[in-house]
């Protein structure tokens, strides 16, 4: 038999899951028990949690008394540092499973009692804000006890750049991070990707094509919470490629109250029939605004570049275009001068290339800024797939960032360069300066004995130096 049909003996096997329970008993044991014999990998995902660094003890199914009922949570873990010990209770769902208020709630009951610290959540579940937990329970439970929620594309991703990017010491515990890795991966894990703008996708996007939308439509807050979860989902799916920490960018506001977020996409999907977001990627010259047109059926992908602050207009607008070799001449290119109310011109990169001039409208206006845009089609599909809205938008940010965003460096001034007034260093050439007449008499008016010179004497070098009228702005890359 060939050697190309053999199966590799796997820690973590994706055979023999039957069911919906079997699939949750397998993802929390193997997460679990990873958790424990990776140091750095639980370090990173309990840290945020509140848990201190130290010792991590895991177990599964463990049982308790609540009243006259017995519970099993799904998980427990607890961190011992010296005397002080953090404990939390786990809940796990698989596949298109969701969490329950009335379970979460018991299990807040139980850890109140135990003297536990946290109830963690770990499903399919995607937030439409970081911090935020995809079930609404009794608030006067968290009082003594907190409630955390992961979402699988998190735990993911984060055992990724563990991996791939921070390191593991050990050889040993870095295969085995690798192995969960695989596992979660794998489609009968029952980790699964954000798959499905909900069941009042159809309905709100056929209402906005129509103008009939209304903010107090029954399942637009549905849709707007999908949105900002896709947005969540698309930056920890990039922040997985890139090995680093990619956020969606909310104002103060908006993360003290997140009711203010999903007003202003309300507002905005009624009276434009658009919904927007922006993402921050670290190092970049600009946030990554995606913007979503369901009227236009475009996915418009934009980030906002400061422009150099000395040169000519032209000047600035070739700095830009330098930059960028790599991008489609479908990129759009707008620019912002001072004292301006909105863009002054704009044109396709591939014509701006032939005559950076174009978008030159006035040379005594000063250009403050450019945006780059890129369009691409939107697809209309609730679920994931060839023409589908939640594959279109992550196809967009990734194409943009690849094709554009990751080739921009902001512009920085050229430093100052000290002039040089004394005999220069030795083994250094001194420097050459052009040669003009002068007419200081005191430059040969002097006691000191001075050495024979050239039949040009009455020539001393100048400290003027001449520039081209149009000097390159310098960038940093």
């Amino acid at each position: 038999m060939a050697e190309e049909n053999w199966h590799e003996a796997r820690l973590i096997p994706t055979s023999g899951i039957n069911g919906a329970d079997e699939q949750e008993r397998r993802a929390t044991s193997a997460l679990l028990a990873v958790v424990s014999a990776v140091k750095e990998f639980g370090r990173a995902l309990l840290k945020p949690l509140g848990a201190p660094s130290g010792s991590i003890e895991t177990f599964i199914e463990v049982p308790f008394l609540l009243g006259e009922k017995k519970l099993y949570p799904d998980g427990l873990i607890r961190v011992t540092r010296g005397t002080r010990s953090w404990t939390a209770l786990v809940e796990v769902k698989t596949g298109s499973n969701a969490l329950q208020a009335e379970q979460l709630e018991s299990y807040l009951d139980i850890a109140r009692e135990q003297g536990y610290d946290a109830v963690l959540t770990i499903s399919n579940e995607i937030p439409a804000m970081a911090g935020q937990h995809p079930t609404k329970v009794d608030k006067r439970k968290l009082r003594k006890v907190s409630l955390h929620h992961l979402s699988w594309t998190q735990v993911l991703a984060e055992a990724v750049m563990q991996k791939e990017f921070r390191g593991v010491a050990d050889p040993d515990q870095a295969w085995i991070l690798g192995e969960l890795i695989r596992y979660l991966e794998h489609s009968r894990s029952g980790a699964l990707e954000f798959e499905d703008m909900g069941d009042t996708w159809v309905a709100v996007r056929d209402a906005v094509v129509a103008g009939t939308l209304r903010a107090s439509d029954k399942g637009l807050p549905d849709v707007i919470a999908r949105f900002d979860a896709l947005l969540r989902f698309a930056s920890l799916r990039l922040g997985r490629q890139l090995g680093t920490e990619v956020v969606p960018v909310l104002s103060r506001k908006e993360q003290a109250d997140p009711a203010l977020r999903a007003q202003a996409l309300t507002t905005m999907l009624c009276q434009s029939g658009q919904l927007s977001g922006a993402i921050r990627i670290p190092d970049t010259v600009g946030q990554l605004v995606v913007t979503a047109d369901l009227r236009a059926s475009k996915v418009t992908c934009h980030v906002n570049v400061d422009a150099p602050r000395e040169g000519r207009p032209s000047t600035r607008v070739k700095w830009l275009v330098r930059q960028l070799k790599a991008a489609p001449d479908s990129v759009r290119v707008e620019t912002f001068t001072a004292h301006a109310r909105g863009s002054s011109a704009a044109e396709l990169l591939g014509v701006v290339r032939a005559d950076p001039t174009v978008l030159v409208v006035d040379p005594a206006r000063e250009i403050r800024s450019f945006r780059l845009a890129l369009i691409s089609p939107m697809g209309t599909k609730r679920g994931r797939g060839r023409g589908s809205f939640i594959d279109s938008v992550l196809k967009a940010s990734d194409t943009f960032y690849a094709d554009v965003l990751q080739y921009l460096k902001p512009w920085a001034a050229t430093p100052p360069k000290l002039r040089q007034t004394g005999p220069h260093p030795p083994n250094e050439e001194p420097t050459k300066r052009p040669s003009l007449s002068s007419t200081d008499y005191s430059s040969q008016d002097g006691t000191e004995a001075v050495e024979p010179t050239p039949a040009n004497a009455n020539q001393v070098g100048s400290t003027d130096v001449t520039h081209d009228d149009e000097a390159a702005p310098a960038s940093n890359g």
